[in-house]
C-alpha cells in the first residue's frame, strides 16, 4: 500500500502519461542514476557506484525489450541501447568513469532526440484534430 504522498503523485503521474512522456521517464532515470553513479565513484563509494549504475542498466534494457522489432529503426536502436549497456556494465566492472561519461552522453542526446520527436507528433496531432 503507498503511503507517502510523494509516492502516490509518482504512482498517478505513470498512470496517467503518454507513451512518449513514460519513454522520457525512462531517460530521467537513467541519466539521474548514471550521474548518481558518477557522484558515487569520485567519493569512492563503491557501494552506491554499483547500485546507481546497475539501476541504469535495468532501465536501458528494459528500453532494449520494449522496442517494436517490425521497424527498421528499431534495429538501430537495439544496436546503441546494447552499446550503451555494455558501457555501463564496464563502468560499473571496472569503475571508469570514462565509460559512464560515454553512456550519459548517449543518454542525453537520445532522451533529447525522444523530446522532440514526441513535440512533432503531437505538434502534427493538435494539426489533424485543429
Amino acid at each position: 500500500m503507498i503511503t507517502s504522498p510523494y509516492e502516490k503523485y509518482r504512482q498517478s503521474s505513470v498512470q496517467t502519461s503518454s507513451p512518449s512522456q513514460l519513454l522520457l521517464m525512462l531517460f530521467d532515470g537513467a541519466i539521474r542514476f548514471v550521474r548518481a553513479g558518477l557522484e558515487a565513484l569520485k567519493v569512492q563509494d563503491v557501494q552506491n557506484t554499483n547500485l546507481n549504475f546497475g539501476k541504469a542498466q535495468k532501465i536501458v534494457s528494459e528500453l532494449m525489450s520494449t522496442l517494436d522489432q517490425k521497424y527498421e529503426v528499431s534495429q538501430s536502436l537495439y544496436a546503441l541501447y546494447e552499446y550503451t549497456n555494455h558501457l555501463l556494465i564496464e563502468a560499473n566492472i571496472k569503475k571508469s568513469s570514462e565509460s559512464a561519461e560515454e553512456a550519459l552522453g548517449y543518454l542525453t542526446d537520445l532522451r533529447e532526440t525522444w523530446a522532440q520527436a514526441a513535440k512533432i507528433a503531437l505538434a502534427g496531432q493538435e494539426a489533424q484534430n485543429g
